[in-house]
């Protein structure tokens, strides 16, 4: 992501400008050279804010602390950022009780981090010809992660497997 370029004092080029004051109050519409003038006089720096408005807006305040100021509210939003992730748990058509719920305890944990959940049926040999049997099992899940999760992908079945997505609620 390319970061905008900001003027400051002598790459402002453009006379009359609207100056604000260090605290926010609005200076007026003055020439270049008197909001110049202006700064020197209180060591401050000439930051343009509006550049796109007519007459260009500009404010007095130190750059430097304004610089990093920005970059450390960059850095807080990247630590705060969360990208969401997809998760995958495997079931088998046949499986039992406790398997299935150690499963689903971790399919809760992903979602519960904010994560998509992606349920994988895995078909080995001739249960291929019993699809239903492996959806019964994600519809079940899917029943008891309801408080959790909303289905984004309903069943899908490809090849030797069948998939479906399921995305957590906002709370």
């Amino acid at each position: 992501m390319a970061e905008k370029r900001v003027r400051v004092n002598e790459q402002i080029r453009i006379s009359p400008i609207r100056l604000i004051d260090e605290k926010g109050g609005q200076i007026g519409i003055v020439s270049l050279d008197d909001a110049r003038a202006r700064a020197a006089q209180r060591g401050l720096d000439l930051v343009e804010v509006a550049p796109d408005s007519r007459p260009p807006v500009v404010r007095l305040m130190d750059y430097g602390k304004y610089k990093y100021k920005a970059a450390r509210a960059a850095r807080e939003a990247r630590k705060k950022q969360h990208t969401v992730q997809l998760k995958e748990v495997k079931f088998r058509p046949g499986i039992e009780d406790h398997d299935y719920d150690f499963k689903l305890r971790h399919a809760r944990r992903f979602l519960s981090e904010g994560n998509k959940v992606k349920l994988t049926m895995m078909f080995r040999g001739r249960q291929v010809t019993h699809p239903e049997l492996g959806r019964e099992v994600l519809l079940r899940a899917t029943r008891d992660l309801s408080e959790h999760a909303k289905v984004e992908q309903y069943p899908n079945f490809e090849r030797n497997q069948m998939t479906m997505i399921l995305s957590p609620l906002k709370t």
